[in-house]
């Protein structure tokens, strides 16, 4: 296995455990089933994301 490609994997289990690419996710399930939807913007994707956690009794507190 190479740097390279050490890295790259290295790179890709961050943004999967950080949520970074729920956006992109999310946008690629809008465009696929539903492409007349207007795609939110990344902020208030985040922001409808949090809150709906936050909101959601099942997921108990959370701090982060």
């Amino acid at each position: 296995m190479t740097v390279r490609t050490t890295v790259s994997r290295i790179r890709w289990y961050v943004r999967e455990l950080t949520g970074e690419t729920a956006y992109e996710r999310y946008v690629t399930h809008l465009r696929t089933h539903n492409p007349a939807c207007q795609v939110p913007s990344r902020r208030e994707f985040e922001r409808w994301r949090t809150d709906r956690q936050t909101d959601d009794p099942r997921q108990g507190f959370r701090c982060c």
